[in-house]
C-alpha cells in the first residue's frame, strides 16, 4: 500500500494505482475525456490536470502513479487556470452544435465546459472543418465535433478485436477515420464507440434526429436476442422504443452490449401481429375476435387424444410464459412438450450438462479453452470479448474443434470434427499435453454441435474430456454449454421436454413424426421451422412477429415482446434475470402468460393462477433456481450423454452463421437489413442460414 495526501487528508491506495483512481477512491471527481477504465490508457485530451507538490507543471492524473508520500491538489488556482486553459483549446474548433447534436443533454464536453467554460470565445480565426466518415448503417459522423480522444479507435483495437479505425494526421489536422471506411461489417460491437464517445463526433444512425434523452422514459431490463442476458436500458417515447443502451453488470456484460441487442428494436414496430386470426377454407388468415379464435382452437382440441397434441417453446420465451404452456398441456394428457426448438440432444437433467459452468466472469480465472462446435463471436458476441480480455492478459491458448473460425484473437485449427474429439478423449492428440498443462482449463460446446445427428455421443466425448483432465474438480468446473437462445436454459431448468413416450421438436420439426398420431401443434414463438415438414397438422402459433410461425399457423394468437412484459430469463450460464414491460403490446396483443391462462378456461382445465404474480410464485415453488434472480445455483456433476459411434464426418460448425438475422426481431429489423448487406459483401454466405451447414 501507499500513502498519498489528496488535498491534505491521508489516504492508503494499491501500489501501481494512477493518481486519477486515488482521487475516485477518496470521492473526488476528476473531469476527464480520453480516459476509460476499460481501455488503456492515452493522457490525450489532457483535461485531468492535478497540482503534485515537487513538479514545475500540472501532471495528467490519469497516467501518473502515485508515489509514496505523494501530495497532490486537485482544486488548486494553478488547476483551475490548467483546465480552462485545456478547455479553451477543446473548444477553439469544435462547432456551436449543441441545439441539433444527438449527444445533447448527454455530452461530457457540454457537462464540463459548464464549469471549465469561458463566457465568450477569444478565437476569431478560421474553424477547422472534417469531412464526415461513412462507418456503416451505424454509426452517424460528425467528425468536426471530435476532440481526438481515441477511445472509438481504443475499443476497437483492444475490446473489439477489429483494428479498423484510426487516426492520421497532427495536431489540429489530426483525423479519426475507419480503414476502407468500412466498420459495422468487421465488428458486432461497433455500436458500443457511441457510448464511449464523450462528444457528438459519433451517434446512432438509426436514432439520429428521434427524440431527446429528456422526453424518454427509461426501463431498465434484460436482452433476449441471445443467451448472454445483456443488463440493457430500454427508452421508450410514446409507447415506441426508441433506443436500447447498455447498463453496467460486471458478472455478465459489464458495459459492453452487442449491435443486435442495441440496433434491433426497430424490429418491434414492423410485421408485429397487434390482432387474432384463424385461416379460413379459401386459405387466407381473416382477423377475428379472441371468443372467436379460442373457440376454433376449442373445437380442434375436443376431438383430440392427448397424445395427439404437441407444444414447443421457441427462442425468446419467458420462463413464467413457459410454466403455462407445459401446466395446459399437462393437464391435457400430452406427453409431447419441448423447448428444444433447435433439436439439442440437452436433457432437463443434470443441470450441470447444460450451463455455462465456468461462469462468463469465470472465464477470466483460466488458462486454455478448447471450443467444440462453437463461434462465440457469432453466438455471444460479450462472451468472446471476455475471452479476447483473458488471452490479451497472456499465456492464453485457444483451440477449436471445427470449422476455421475468425475469433480477432489467434487460434489453433486442431480439425474439423469427430476424429479429432475422439483423439482428444482418448488422450492420442498433441493438444492433449496442453491440457493437462493447464491448471484450469476450460471447453465450450456449442449448439452447431448438439444439435446434430450424433450430438448426444458429442455430449459424452466432451464429458469424458473435461473429467480425464481435470476441468472438472472441487472449486473449478471447465464444462460449459453456450447456448443462442434466452429462453433454453430456463425452459429446461423448467422441465419443458418430452415424456418418455412422447417425441421432441427434432421429430416434429422435421416431419419425422408419421407413425405417431399427431394432429395439433401449438407453437409459442417458435420461428425456426421448415414449413414443408408440418403440413397436414392444426397449427396453432402464439407470437409477436408475423415470422414463419405465423405464415403457416391455421390459428394466430398475439402475444407481447420482450419489451411489452414482465418475464424471466435464464442465461447461459444459469443466472435468472427478471425483464420488465417498457411498453404496451399493440392492438388486441397480450402477454403470453395471460393467454395461455384464458386459453385453459376455454378448454376446461383451467390453470390454477389469475395473475402474474401468483404465476411467478409457482415457478418459484416448482423451481427454485428461478426465484433468486441474479444468482447462479451451484450444480453438482454427474453422469450425461450417451457413448456411441461417430460415423458422421461432416465438421462441425456454427449454429449462428448470420449474427445480425437470428429471430423474428432481428428478421424484421431494417437496420438489420443493412448490416446483412455489409456483412454478406465481405462474408459471402446465406443470411437465412442459422443452423448447422
Amino acid at each position: 500500500m501507499v500513502k498519498i495526501l489528496i488535498d491534505g487528508i491521508e489516504y492508503q491506495v494499491e501500489s501501481g494505482t494512477t493518481v486519477m483512481q486515488a482521487c475516485n477512491v477518496a470521492g473526488v471527481e476528476i473531469p476527464h475525456f480520453c480516459f476509460h477504465e476499460r481501455l488503456s490508457i492515452a493522457g490525450n485530451c489532457r483535461m485531468c490536470l492535478v497540482e503534485v507538490e515537487g513538479t514545475p507543471k500540472p501532471i495528467a492524473s490519469c497516467a501518473m502513479p502515485v508515489a509514496q508520500n505523494m501530495s497532490v491538489r486537485t482544486g488548486s488556482e494553478m488547476v483551475h487556470l490548467a483546465r480552462k486553459g485545456v478547455m479553451e483549446f477543446l473548444l477553439i474548433n469544435h462547432p456551436l452544435d449543441c441545439p441539433v447534436c444527438d449527444q445533447g443533454g448527454e455530452c461530457d464536453l457540454q457537462d464540463q465546459a459548464l464549469g471549465y467554460g469561458r463566457d465568450s470565445s477569444r478565437f476569431f480565426e478560421e474553424k477547422r472543418a472534417v469531412s464526415e466518415k461513412d462507418f456503416g448503417p451505424l454509426i452517424k459522423t460528425h467528425m468536426t465535433r471530435c476532440i481526438h480522444c481515441t477511445r472509438c479507435v481504443r475499443f476497437m483495437e483492444e475490446v473489439a478485436g477489429v483494428p479498423n479505425i484510426g487516426g492520421f494526421g497532427r495536431g489540429e489536422d489530426m483525423e479519426i477515420t475507419a480503414s476502407l471506411e468500412h466498420g459495422s461489417d468487421c465488428s458486432e460491437m461497433f455500436g458500443n464507440i457511441i457510448d464511449l464517445c464523450p462528444v457528438g463526433a459519433l451517434t446512432s444512425k438509426p436514432y439520429a434526429f428521434v427524440a431527446r434523452p429528456w422526453e424518454l422514459l427509461e426501463t431498465e431490463s434484460v436482452d433476449v436476442l441471445d443467451a448472454v442476458g445483456s443488463n440493457i436500458r430500454i427508452d421508450v417515447r410514446d409507447k415506441q422504443v426508441m433506443r436500447i443502451t447498455p447498463r453496467l453488470h460486471e458478472d455478465v456484460n459489464q458495459e459492453w452490449i452487442g449491435d443486435k441487442t442495441r440496433f434491433a428494436y426497430d424490429g418491434l414496430r414492423k410485421q408485429r401481429l397487434d390482432k387474432p386470426y384463424v385461416r379460413q377454407a379459401d386459405g387466407k388468415l381473416t382477423p377475428v375476435s379472441w371468443d372467436i379464435a379460442f373457440e376454433r382452437i376449442r373445437r380442434e382440441v375436443e376431438k383430440l387424444d392427448g397424445t395427439e397434441l404437441a407444444a414447443l417453446a421457441g427462442d425468446l420465451c419467458d420462463a413464467e410464459s413457459m410454466l403455462a404452456l407445459k401446466d395446459l398441456f399437462s393437464a391435457l394428457n400430452c406427453p409431447n412438450i419441448d423447448c428444444r426448438q433447435d433439436g439439442a440432444v440437452l436433457q432437463a437433467q443434470p443441470r450441470c450438462s447444460y450451463i455455462f459452468n465456468t461462469s462468463i466472469a469465470g472465464i477470466d480465472q483460466s488458462d486454455l479453452c478448447l471450443l467444440i462446435g462453437s463461434n462465440p463471436r457469432l453466438e455471444a458476441p460479450i462472451i468472446n470479448t471476455r475471452l479476447r480480455a483473458r488471452w490479451l492478459d497472456g499465456d492464453y491458448p485457444v483451440a477449436n474443434i471445427g470449422k476455421p473460425v475468425d475469433l480477432s484473437y489467434p487460434v489453433e485449427e486442431l480439425g474439423s470434427g469427430n476424429q479429432v474429439l475422439c483423439e482428444i478423449s482418448e488422450g492420442k492428440h498433441p493438444f492433449c499435453e496442453q491440457l493437462e498443462r493447464a491448471l484450469t482449463p476450460m471447453l465450450i460446446i456449442g449448439q452447431g454441435a448438439l444439435a446434430r445427428a450424433d450430438g448426444e455421443n458429442i455430449l459424452w466425448s466432451s464429458k469424458v474430456i473435461a473429467e480425464k483432465y481435470d476441468l472438472v474438480r472441487e472449486g473449478w468446473n471447465g464444462f460449459n454449454v453456450l447456448h443462442t437462445a434466452a429462453a433454453r436454459v430456463g425452459g429446461l431448468d423448467l422441465g419443458l421436454v418430452p415424456s418418455p413416450n412422447g417425441i421432441g421438436a427434432r421429430q416434429i420439426l422435421s416431419g419425422d413424426f408419421r407413425e405417431t398420431p399427431l394432429k395439433l401443434l401449438y407453437l409459442l414463438g417458435v420461428d425456426e421451422i421448415c414449413p414443408d415438414s408440418l403440413k397436414g397438422l392444426f397449427i396453432v402459433y402464439q407470437g409477436h412477429h408475423g415470422d414463419r410461425g405465423a405464415n403457416i399457423a391455421d390459428v394466430v394468437l398475439p402475444g407481447a415482446a420482450y419489451t411489452e412484459k414482465e418475464g424471466c430469463y435464464v442465461n447461459t450460464e444459469g443466472r435468472p434475470q427478471y425483464g420488465r414491460a417498457a411498453t404496451q403490446p399493440p392492438g388486441d396483443a397480450r402477454e403470453d402468460w395471460a393467454i395461455l391462462r384464458a386459453l385453459s378456461a376455454r378448454l376446461g382445465v383451467t390453470l390454477p393462477y389469475d395473475t402474474f404474480s401468483a404465476l411467478r410464485a409457482k415457478m418459484s415453488q416448482i423451481c427454485p433456481d428461478l426465484g433468486n434472480p441474479n444468482v447462479i445455483s451451484k450444480s453438482e456433476w454427474s453422469e450425461f450423454g450417451l457413448q456411441g459411434s461417430f460415423g458422421d464426418t461432416t465438421p462441425y460448425s456454427s449454429a449462428v452463421k448470420n449474427y445480425f438475422m437470428t429471430d423474428p426481431i432481428s428478421r424484421a429489423s431494417n437496420t438489420m437489413l443493412e448490416c446483412t448487406k455489409w456483412f454478406l459483401a465481405t462474408h459471402r454466405v446465406d443470411p437465412s442460414a442459422n443452423s448447422a451447414d
